[in-house]
């Protein structure tokens, strides 16, 4: 975070996008002396934290990503840059350890908690792009452009939470592989 603050893009998109990694990341501080995940969800959890802390400096839209962006073009069919695809799919991995808490804690079920975790990343997904919405109306102008990250496409808030949703079904597929429940007991 502190390279990140360094010289960024735009400090006010800065700090739109950093208010989240340190709130996530104070969370988690907080929270792991009561509740340890597993070291996948840990790890899971730190590619979003990474991946925001860069897209904080550069903005989304100017990351330099290019060689993912000559990898995914083909596959997505867009000229743009796709490191905000990548970083809202990767925001779904943490239906994992809302998953691994939820069964840890005995409060369901296998299967509500593996729905539940998946409509929770949905839900803060379609939050997020309402928050980027009304950010970039209060801010206007050139920051907020650069935090709605829409690039010209005006299926953008759709297609990112497409992308959660994505990130949430591999992400809980892979639970299911690892299981870190069974493995506390």
């Amino acid at each position: 975070m502190v390279w990140s603050a360094i010289a960024p893009a735009s400090r006010a998109v800065w700090w739109a996008e950093i208010l989240p990694v340190m709130a996530v990341f104070a969370g988690l501080v907080l929270t792991a002396p009561k509740f340890r995940f597993s070291n996948t969800a840990y790890l899971l959890m730190s590619l979003w934290i990474l991946m925001h802390t860069v897209g904080a400096h550069y903005t989304f839209a100017d990351v330099p990503f290019d060689w993912a962006n000559r990898l995914l073009s083909p596959l997505l069919g867009e000229g743009r840059n796709h490191f905000d695809r990548v970083g809202h799919f990767i925001i779904g991995f943490y239906a994992f350890p809302m998953a691994e808490w939820l069964l840890r804690r005995r409060l369901c079920g296998l299967p509500l908690a593996l729905f539940f975790s998946l409509f929770f990343i949905m839900s803060v997904a379609a939050a997020y792009e309402i928050i980027e919405w009304q950010y970039a109306v209060i801010e206007g102008g050139n920051a907020g452009t650069e935090f709605l990250g829409s690039q010209g496409d005006i299926w953008d808030a759709q297609k990112d939470m497409l992308a959660d949703t994505l990130g949430a079904a591999a992400s809980l597929l892979l639970y299911l592989f690892v299981r870190p429940d069974l493995k506390r007991q």
